[in-house]
């Protein structure tokens, strides 16, 4: 049905066909699609490779995680107190106003973002963790909090339009509302909701602004790292927890090993599912775990097991990271521009380096209004 759907759409205009693309590559699985070659040809082709050629180039650099890098020592506190929104701001009363929304639906986070010297991530975090006292639960030091928020804040790269901080803390802050739905009252344990936030904040850092199939099609040193596989969301997961190991940013330091354990496997199954590949498969098993799910008197969801949890947990970071559209139209419209600006730079690349122009990509013809209901 939904084959048949996008080859209407193709047909209809250059821009719809661009759209039946892009929701052809990015959401229907290709595993089906891969050619095999047969063993024989497999064989006379190894042959005639010199031995050389069969190491990968710049092999010794795969073993380190690239997009790491050491920050200068204005990213940590140096002994300073701590402000009131764990960012130094002389816009604080104008921030705090913003804040007072950080539990409602739509939270305007340019507006924090300008009031915090660009530094919404980590006043956002900080709000919500207050708010949930989270750090009072895992006995997390304040000023390791913020040592990390920062570093991890300076890790996502402010000159790409969409996937930066500002992105990152309205996925956070929506995770945070999200958590709090009447059907999911009491669901979730402490752990379980610190799991959701932290990886709605680690979900795109270091993303480089391009798509995983730019990155497959370029032969790049992630693509090769990661096989080809949800490129993108792995590597956001290894510098996530990586950065957890730079001096005074372990702000699970108190937790027991078991806690770190499930943590980790949380967040790994959560930011793994942000995967757009994953969409429809993450909706079809939703809908099916939903329709079997009993609910109390009062309509809350009955989770009584991991599968369960994590299967909610993962659509919800999966909401969040697209909620665009159900924010205010001075919102949406700010985020849409953003987007397409992203796609319109990668599509420059692909023209430079000679490459077709990935679905909604190329400025000269992609549509707004169409690339919005694919993407």
């Amino acid at each position: 049905m939904l084959n048949r759907e996008l080859t209407h759409l193709s047909e209809m205009s250059r821009s719809g066909n661009q759209v039946s693309e892009f929701i052809s590559n990015t959401f229907l699985d290709k595993q089906n699609e891969l050619e095999i070659p047969c063993p024989m040809a497999k064989t006379r082709e190894w042959k005639k490779r010199p031995h050389h050629q069969t190491q990968l180039e710049g092999q010794g650099t795969l073993t380190q995680i690239s997009g790491v890098r050491k920050l200068s020592q204005s990213t940590g506190l140096q002994g300073s107190s701590i402000s009131r929104f764990g960012v130094k701001t002389d816009q604080e009363e104008l921030l705090s106003e913003d804040l007072e929304n950080i539990n409602k639906w739509g939270l305007n986070i340019f507006r924090v973002a300008e009031h915090s010297h660009n530094r919404p991530l980590t006043c956002t975090m900080y709000t919500i963790f207050q708010e949930r006292d989270l750090m009072n639960t895992f006995k997390i030091p304040t000023d390791t909090f913020v040592t990390f928020m920062m570093t991890l804040e300076a890790h996502y790269h402010s000159d790409v339009e969409y996937h930066n901080s500002l992105h990152a803390a309205d996925v956070a802050q929506s995770t945070h509302i999200l958590l709090s739905t009447p059907a999911l009252d009491a669901v979730f344990t402490d752990l379980e909701i610190l799991a959701a936030v932290f990886a709605a904040a680690i979900h795109d850092v270091d993303h480089p602004g391009v798509s995983n199939q730019f990155l497959i099609n370029t032969n790049s040193e992630l693509a090769l790292m990661y096989n080809d596989e949800s490129v993108l969301e792995n590597h956001h997961l290894a510098v996530g927890f990586k950065l957890l190991q730079e001096e005074n940013c372990d702000i699970f330091q108190n937790l027991t090993k078991k806690e770190r354990q499930s943590l980790r496997r949380m967040v790994i199954d959560m930011v793994l599912a942000t995967d757009m590949s994953k969409h429809m498969s993450l909706l079809a098993d939703l809908k099916t775990m939903v329709e079997t799910k009993k609910v109390t008197s009062s309509g809350v969801l009955l989770l009584d097991n991991y599968t369960d949890k994590i299967q909610v947990m993962r659509n919800m970071v999966h909401c969040a990271d697209l909620s665009n559209p159900t924010k205010s139209l001075d919102l949406y419209r700010q985020w849409t521009d953003r987007i397409m600006n992203e796609f319109s730079h990668q599509g420059d690349r692909e023209r430079e380096k000679g490459m077709e122009i990935s679905p909604m990509c190329d400025k000269h013809t992609a549509s707004v209004e169409k690339s919005q209901v694919g993407y």
